[in-house]
Order: C-alpha cells, then structure tokens, then sequence
C-alpha cells in the first residue's frame, strides 16, 4: 500500500518548500519510497475528517494502511527507520542523526518560525523592531554554534542524514532575512542540499500543487 500525506491545496508559502510537507517529499524521494498526496483548502483542516488524524487541524499527516501520524519530524524518522537512506547504520551514527533532528525542531526552528511569523503578523506593531532585534539574536547565537560545529565538512555527521534534512529545511526559512549569508559555510550547506536530486524532485512536486492551483 502506498503512503499518503496531505499537503496545502493553496499553500502560503506560494510553491517555495517552506511548507512541512516538504520535509515528507524529501524524505521519500531520498529514500525511494512512492507516495500520495491529499491536499486540503484550510477550511478542510479544519474539519472533523482532518482533526480525527490532527488534532491541531495542521498540516501534514500520514497514513499507511491502519497507522496514521503527524508532525513531520516523527513522520520523517518513521520514514527514515523503515528504508535506508537517511540513517546510518552504525548505533551511534544513528543516535547522532537523530540527536540532530531534535536539534533541528527544538533548537533552530522555534526562533526561526517566530521570527517568520513576527514580519507578517506584526509589522504595523509599536514593538516590531525591538521584538525582531531580540529574534535576530537569539538566530545569530544558534546559528554561530550550528557554524562551528559544521566548520567545512559538508554534512553534520558525516554522510548526509535526516538530520541534514530536517536542519536544511529550517534553514531555508532564513533565506529571504540575509541572515544565513552572515555564514558562509551555513549558506554553502543550504545550496548543497537543494542541488541533491531528490530535494530537486521534491521541490518540483510541491512547486506543481502552487503552479496548477494559481492556474485554475
């Protein structure tokens, strides 16, 4: 039976792979896993249907004949566990990759997002600036230790891993603030994952859903 993950039927982010279902294509392109997709309007996110696999009435989730899940890094480790490709073999490497899939969510991304959030949401606000200098902090702090530890190596533990990928994909949300190209070594480990052929396809199929929805 083939997986399916649901994804924006107009997506936000208007086709550039910010949006989490992009961590899901990734992973099963990576992993040479086919898979579905069910795209919902917000309205359906909503809905009874959507909230019985999510809760939060959030995007995406995934179902394989009687499992359902969602929160894509959970999804992205369940793909990852299943087919090889984006966790090592060795016991230590594969608690390591995960390790910086936690880092990924936990440390890098909450910051980011917020600060996401902060330029849309609260611009016309009187405390817009302090709050995006306090953001802007925090990011270079994280992002220094992120630097340092990945110095010139190409990927944070050796062979690429879904660490790498659920990092990369966190860090594109930097891309249009200039703040990633403060690192130089940061920036070359985003352009480096984007140029793997299966981030390319993944690309491609999420960008097809904002193309033909932009269309019609």
């Amino acid at each position: 039976m083939t997986a399916t993950i649901t994804a924006f039927e107009r997506s936000p982010d208007r086709g550039n792979g910010l949006a989490r279902d992009m961590r899901l294509r990734w992973a099963f392109e990576e992993v040479g896993q086919l898979y579905d997709v069910r795209l919902l309007s917000f309205k359906a996110m909503k809905e009874p249907a959507h909230l019985a696999l999510q809760p939060f009435g959030q995007i995406p989730t995934y179902e394989d004949g009687d499992l359902a899940l969602f929160e894509s890094g959970a999804i992205v480790l369940h793909i990852a566990e299943r087919r090889p490709g984006l966790l090592p073999d060795d016991a230590n490497a594969r608690a390591r990759a995960i390790m910086w899939m936690f880092a990924a969510l936990n440390t890098l991304e909450p910051p980011i997002f917020d600060r996401n959030l902060v330029t849309i949401l609260e611009r016309d606000r009187p405390w817009y600036e302090e709050r995006l200098a306090a953001l802007d902090q925090i990011i270079r702090k994280r992002l220094d230790g992120l630097s340092s530890h990945l110095g010139d190596a190409d990927w944070l533990d050796g062979a690429f891993s879904a660490g790498d990928l659920l990092m990369v994909t966190v860090l594109r949300r930097l891309q249009s603030s200039g703040i990633l190209n403060e690192y130089p070594n940061l920036a070359a480990y985003v352009a480096r994952a984007e140029a793997r052929p299966a981030y390319q396809r993944a690309f491609e199929a999420q960008r097809a859903v904002f193309t033909s929805s932009s269309a019609s």
